[in-house]
C-alpha cells in the first residue's frame, strides 16, 4: 500500500499528500549518468583504502577497533577463545583491547582477517564512507516531497547528497568513526535501509537487516520494538528470528565463546571501559560522573530511562501517524543513546540524519519564526561538530571533579535530545492552545 502524506502550515506531516519515497534502483540509475558525483562518492573511499595499503607497506597505526574486530575474526578462525582473557592474542601492540561484541559479530567481521590489518581498516572505513551517503540518501527520500517553490538544490536528492556528505565529515561522531575504524555508520545504514525503504514497501525481508545489526552490537535490537509499536510486528518477528538463529548457529560453532558472552562477557561494562569516561555520553555516565561513581548512580540513570521511554513512545507514535517515519526512527536512536550503559561519542552519528530532517524543515516557516528553527538546526550541528568534549579535561577519574558548567559542556551530547525534545513539546502545546483559543473566540465572535 502506498502511503501518503502532507505538509500544513507548520510543517507538520498529514495523510493525505504522496510521500517522496526512495527508490534506489532509480537513484543508481541517474547518479550512473553524473559522472561529477560519482567521482566525488567513489574518490574518498579509494583514498581510504590507498592509506590502507599504504599504511600496511609502511606498519602505520590506523584503525584500533578495526584492528580488534579483524583479532576477533582471527582468534574464531583460529579456534581460540574470545571471551576467556581481556585481549586477544593476535592483536597488534597498539589495540590491544578486549573483543566486547556478540560471538555473530567475530563470524560477520572474518573478511577483515583475509587482509592486513591496515587494509581492514581501509576497507571499512571505504564502506563505511559509502554508508553514510546511503544513510544521506535515504533520509532524504524518507523526507515530503519538496514542493516546486521550494529550494532548488534541496529538490535535488543527487546535490543533496553530496553537500550533505562532504560537511558531515566534520561531524565528531563521524570522523571519530572512521579513525578508529568503527562500525556504526554500517550499521546506521542497515537500520535505516530496512525501517525506511525494505520494510516500508512491505517487503518480506523486512525487520532482517535489524536482527542483523543487532547480531553485530546489541543495541540496535530496540528498533525491533520500534518495528512492533509501529504496526509492522511481523517485520518484528523476522528481526528476532534472524537475531536468535544467528545465535544459535554461535552456540553450534563456538558453544563455549556463545555461553560466555551471554552469562559472564555481557554483564561486565567495565570490560568495554569506565563508565565515567568523557568519551561516554549516555545517562549511566552523567549520572556516575556527577555524583562521583554513587554505588546508586548507574540504577538512577536506568529508572531515568524508563520514564523516558514514556514521553518517547508518545512521540513515535505521534511522528509515525503524521507519516514521518524518519523522525520516529530517530527518536527511537536517541533514545536508546542516552539509557545505553556505554554510548561513546562515536555511536551518537545518528545526528546525521537528525540534522537533514532539521535542515529540510527551514523552508517550511515563516519569516518571524524562521530565525528559531535557524538557530535551532545550527546549535545541533555546532554541537557536533565544534568537538567540545575534547577541550575539557579528561582522563585519569578528572571527569569526577568537573565543575558544573563542566559537566553541563562535558555532556552536550546527552542534552542535545533532551532539549530538542522539550522545544518540540512546548511547540506543540502552544499552536494546541493556540487553536483552542481562536476556537473559542470564533464561538463568541459567532454568538454575538
Amino acid at each position: 500500500m502506498t502511503r501518503t502524506v502532507s505538509a500544513d502550515a507548520n510543517g507538520d506531516v498529514s495523510a493525505s499528500r504522496p510521500q517522496h519515497r526512495l527508490s534506489l534502483r532509480k537513484s543508481l540509475a541517474r547518479l550512473s549518468v553524473r559522472p561529477r558525483s560519482i567521482l566525488i562518492l567513489s574518490v574518498i573511499p579509494l583514498v581510504a583504502m590507498g592509506f590502507g595499503i599504504w599504511g600496511w607497506q609502511h606498519e602505520w597505526v590506523l584503525g584500533v577497533d578495526s584492528a580488534v574486530y579483524r583479532a576477533g575474526a582471527e582468534t574464531l578462525l583460529n579456534g581460540d577463545p574470545l571471551y576467556d582473557a581481556n585481549t586477544l592474542p593476535v592483536e597488534p601492540w597498539w589495540a590491544l583491547l578486549p573483543f566486547t561484541y556478540p560471538p555473530t559479530a567475530a563470524l560477520l567481521f572474518v573478511p577483515l582477517a583475509l587482509v592486513p590489518t591496515q587494509v581492514a581498516w581501509g576497507l571499512l572505513t571505504a564502506v563505511s564512507l559509502l554508508a553514510l551517503a546511503l544513510c544521506v540518501r535515504i533520509a532524504i527520500g524518507a523526507l515530503p516531497k519538496p514542493s516546486t517553490d521550494g529550494p532548488r538544490w534541496w529538490a535535488s536528492p543527487a546535490r543533496s547528497t553530496l553537500a550533505f556528505f562532504l560537511v558531515f565529515l566534520g561531524l565528531e561522531p563521524v570522523w571519530r568513526t572512521i579513525f578508529l575504524g568503527q562500525i556504526n555508520i554500517i550499521l546506521m545504514a542497515l537500520v535505516m535501509l530496512d525501517i525506511l525503504v525494505i520494510g516500508a514497501r512491505g517487503s518480506r525481508w523486512g525487520g532482517v537487516l535489524v536482527g542483523v545489526a543487532a547480531a553485530v552490537k546489541l543495541t540496535p535490537i530496540v528498533f525491533l520494538g520500534h518495528l512492533f509499536i509501529t504496526g509492522r510486528r511481523m517485520d518484528a518477528i523476522r528481526g528476532l528470528i534472524t537475531f536468535v538463529v544467528m545465535q544459535g548457529l554461535m552456540f553450534l560453532i563456538i558453544p563455549h565463546d556463545a555461553a560466555r558472552y551471554w552469562t559472564y562477557t555481557l554483564p561486565d561494562t567495565g570490560r568495554i571501559g569506565p563508565v565515567h569516561w568523557a568519551g561516554n555520553q549516555s545517562l549511566n555516565a552523567l549520572m556516575n560522573r556527577f555524583t562521583e561513581l554513587a554505588p546508586w548512580a548507574s540504577k538512577a540513570a536506568m529508572g531515568i530511562g524508563a520514564l523516558l521511554a514514556i514521553p518517547a513512545i508518545w512521540l513515535v507514535l505521534r511522528f509515525h501517524r503524521k507519516g514521518q517515519a524518519l523522525a520516529a526512527m530517530l527518536v527511537t536512536a536517541f533514545w536508546i543513546l542516552l539509557i545505553s550503559p556505554i554510548s561513546w561519542t562515536h555511536h551518537w552519528v545518528w545526528v546525521a540524519p537528525l540534522v537533514v530532517l532539521l535542515v529540510s524543515r527551514l523552508p517550511k516557516t515563516t519569516p518571524a519564526t524562521a530565525w528559531k528553527r535557524w538557530l535551532g538546526t545550527f546549535a545541533v550541528f555546532f554541537v557536533f561538530i565544534s568537538c567540545v568534549l575534547l577541550i575539557l579535561p579528561n582522563g585519569r577519574n578528572v571527569e569526577l571533579h568537573w565543575k558544573v558548567w563542566q559537566n553541563i559542556l562535558g555532556s552536550a551530547y546527552i542534552f542535545m535530545p533532551l532539549v530538542l525534545a522539550l522545544a518540540l513539546a512546548g511547540r506543540w502545546w502552544y499552536l494546541r492552545r493556540k487553536r483552542s483559543d481562536d476556537d473559542k473566540h470564533a464561538e463568541v465572535t459567532a454568538g454575538v
